[in-house]
């Protein structure tokens, strides 16, 4: 390494000391900006400039001083890891390949790598952080629970379809992440369209953050995981499926729901809930109704669940 005479070290490395004057405007143009010159160095464009909040040196072009405002390495690396903390994560080091990007340990253990404006808006509560290599662990554990192999991303790009195998015959296909989890899509190689599989109406009941109570009507082949995956934005909030009502196909189910809604909308007008009431919290458009009509709505799904009142149908 080379020795310098009169030298200063900034970021770890020496910095040869340049002679020449300090000019009064630029003492103060520094002092404006947060930071004390002690030097001039390498050549007559630049200057060491102390912060005044941490105390460590930096290296800045003399127009850069003029111009504009200087940034402290140390500060906003500082900064960089009191927002990784704030988000869950412990900061590495920044991405060698892409000046905005850096390289996060996420609480699970494993690196990942991010965007520092991601990170801020996870810090402030405004999206969530999810790690890839467990998000796929997950994806691929609710595939072989349903008997279904992750291959891989969608083939035509879509981010909301998987490629899966079925264990049972081997047939490949694209499957929506959604239904996978809920089990509403059929083998096309081995297995019969859902609207043919066995299916259930269901009554469940909601309670909003402002404590306003809704129970909503609908069909499903898998009621727990509609709930779970489909219809619950903040899972958080308190919510339970208050009865389930088997029914032999998917299209029977499809038939009662429409015909009991029907009746639901003529008979009691004024227990419909508008959309707007819920739709930041329940992933759906209508189906929604006052908790006051519960007796109403089970009653009706009481009566379904007589077999002569669905052969009726």
């Amino acid at each position: 390494m080379t020795n310098f005479i009169n030298a200063l070290t900034i970021s770890g490395s020496p910095v040869p000391v340049y002679p020449g004057k300090l000019m009064p405007h630029w003492i103060e143009a520094a002092q404006d900006k947060g930071y004390d010159i002690v030097a001039r160095i390498i050549d007559r464009f630049h200057l060491a400039l102390r912060c005044q909040h941490c105390g460590e040196l930096i290296k800045v072009r003399l127009f850069t001083l003029i111009s504009a405002q200087p940034l402290c390495s140390a500060c906003v690396q500082k900064q960089w890891i009191l927002t990784a903390q704030a988000a869950g994560l412990t900061y590495l080091n920044r991405c060698p390949d892409d000046r905005h990007y850096a390289i996060y340990q996420a609480q699970c253990g494993h690196i990942i790598r991010r965007q520092f404006e991601f990170v801020e808006r996870v810090a402030a509560g405004k999206t969530d952080l999810r790690c890839n290599i467990c998000h796929k662990k997950t994806e691929v554990r609710k595939a072989a629970a349903r008997g279904w192999e992750l291959i891989g991303p969608d083939p035509e790009g879509d981010p909301n379809y998987r490629h899966y195998r079925h264990s049972d015959c081997g047939h490949e296909q694209r499957i929506a992440r959604a239904n996978l989890q809920t089990g509403r899509f059929s083998c096309g190689g081995c297995g019969k369209i859902w609207t043919a599989a066995p299916s259930h109406l269901y009554a469940m009941s909601f309670t909003l953050p402002n404590s306003r109570e809704l129970i909503k009507l609908g069909y499903s082949n898998n009621p727990i995981g509609r709930l779970r995956d489909q219809l619950v934005l903040d899972k958080k909030m308190p919510c339970a499926i208050l009865k389930t009502v088997s029914v032999d196909t998917g299209q029977q189910a499809i038939q009662l729901e429409q015909r009991l809604h029907k009746k639901l909308r003529d008979t009691y007008p004024d227990a419909v809930i508008p959309t707007a009431v819920f739709a930041d919290q329940i992933n759906v458009k209508s189906e929604i109704y006052d908790i006051a009509l519960t007796p109403v709505i089970l009653a009706e799904l009481d009566a379904l669940a007589e077999p002569t009142s669905v052969r009726a149908l």
